[in-house]
């Protein structure tokens, strides 16, 4: 008997090792399945308490509600002079579920299913979604009035970092390099340049990190609430929450609530280029980013879109982006067709040994 059970097991470990099977190295990161609500107690999510309204719907009276619909309000969803919110969920906030739904690429069943509260209480960008239709074909979206920076072709748009408006646990070198990868990748698909310089006064991109009311009528909320903010052409505003664990390693940054400095930078670049946010959830400009998620290439979704804006740079190929993608997605194909097979295998090895 048991050197029947000592070949099984040898069995059992040989299929356990093929479940983990080895892939080249990728610079294309994987992308979640599904979104997964934060708890609460590991990340001090600024918005965990809107958890308590898991469920509600129309004709719902819960205490602390109007607190959920400032939160509706000041991304788009409520846009109506009176913030002197009720706690009761009337119909014009069950269309406001049902908007914000939409725009996100949710199940749309007009209440506040686990979904809708997971993606409520997920960190995210403080710009706006624009609701209103711009299109109906595509899931880009554009800034009202669509703006775009005006310049010279070839046009070369500078950056600078107010140095008193920084963090010190991240070198200078970790913070312009970050920031320098998430330019290039703008830079590759349209006709525009960016270059860093010293005179932050004359930059037409000025980045800094700020806490909290910081002068700009959109105060930061602390802990993996709104990230970071970036305002339309041309005004070229770019701002960071200080209050967030920046990493540009999760390597060698374990906080649980640690955030991709370069994932948050792409994002916003797009948004000083004119970009508002996608319903695509893969795409760059989708307006959520989960903690210890690096989020950095360019899909095909955001590339459309700042060329309809700018053009396309003449050395970009759309044949390598898809190529980029396609390749990404059967990895995670083949990954999750080797653990469905190692797993019944290991099952029935264990059902013969029993």
């Amino acid at each position: 008997m048991f050197p029947l059970f000592s070949y099984f097991s040898f069995l059992l470990f040989f299929f356990l090792h093929l479940s983990h099977p080895c892939f080249p190295a990728r610079t294309t990161p994987e992308i979640p399945d599904t979104v997964t609500v934060l708890p609460a107690n590991d990340f001090n999510n600024t918005w965990h308490v809107f958890e308590r309204f898991l469920d509600t719907g129309k004709g719902s009276h819960v205490s602390g509600m109007s607190e959920l619909k400032k939160y509706f309000h000041r991304f788009g969803y409520l846009p109506i002079p009176d913030t002197n919110f009720t706690d009761t969920f009337d119909a014009r906030f069950e269309a406001a579920v049902i908007g914000y739904q939409t725009k996100l690429d949710l199940p749309i069943t007009g209440k506040l299913d686990s979904d809708t509260v997971s993606q409520i209480i997920s960190p995210r960008c403080g710009v706006p979604d624009t609701v209103h239709k711009l299109h109906t074909t595509r899931h880009f979206a554009y800034f009202s009035g669509q703006p775009r920076w005006t310049r010279q072709t070839p046009m070369t748009l500078t950056y600078a970092f107010l140095p008193e408006n920084s963090i010190g646990y991240l070198s200078s070198s970790d913070i312009r390099g970050a920031f320098k990868r998430a330019f290039a990748r703008w830079a590759s698909v349209i006709p525009v340049s960016f270059s860093e310089t010293e005179d932050y006064w004359f930059a037409d991109v000025k980045i800094g990190f700020y806490r909290g009311d910081h002068g700009d009528g959109e105060p930061f909320d602390g802990v993996l609430g709104v990230l970071a903010h970036a305002f339309s052409p041309e005004s070229g505003r770019f701002h960071l929450d200080a209050a967030e664990t920046w990493a540009v390693d999760f390597g060698s940054e374990k906080s649980k609530v640690a955030v991709d400095l370069e994932s948050v930078a792409t994002h916003e670049i797009g948004h000083i280029l004119g970009m508002a946010h996608t319903s695509v959830k893969e795409a760059i400009m989708y307006p959520s980013l989960s903690p210890r998620t690096k989020k950095v290439d360019l899909k095909l979704d955001d590339v459309k879109g700042v060329q309809a804006l700018y053009g396309s740079n003449p050395n970009f190929k759309y044949s390598s982006l898809l190529q980029s993608q396609t390749s990404s997605n059967q990895a995670v194909g083949l990954r999750v067709r080797y653990s469905k097979w190692a797993t019944s295998l290991v099952v029935l090895i264990l059902c013969m040994c029993i």
